[in-house]
């Protein structure tokens, strides 16, 4: 068996471990229940008052987060590309909040 033979069984044989046809059933109805409380926040919003952003995004970073880990493949690859991609994101996050803190609580708009 020539080497090239043997790296391509070895990588075959390492990724065995990825989630089944019915694990991505089940990843999508989480995101369609998510994708729908989202929808119902959305409508809901005059009662939830300034609480509605914060919910929707709670649930779009759930959302962010079951994409990466399962249709990405990132929970079955090396904790190195784990890193490499949280990182970034925990940047953006703090951007983000940074900017809503700035703008949305030390600043507020007149209204």
């Amino acid at each position: 068996m020539s080497s090239e033979t043997r790296e391509v069984l070895h990588d075959i044989d390492t990724h065995t471990d990825h989630g089944s046809t019915k694990t991505y059933w089940v990843i999508g109805g989480y995101l369609f229940v998510l994708t729908a409380l989202e929808i119902a926040c959305y409508y809901f919003e005059d009662e939830l008052g300034s609480m509605a952003s914060a919910i929707i995004l709670a649930l779009s970073a759930a959302k962010f987060i079951l994409v990466v880990m399962f249709y990405m493949h990132l929970k079955y690859d090396s904790r190195l590309f784990t890193g490499v991609f949280l990182f970034p994101m925990a940047l953006a996050t703090l951007v983000i909040v940074g900017m809503t803190v700035l703008y949305h609580v030390l600043h507020p708009l007149p209204r």
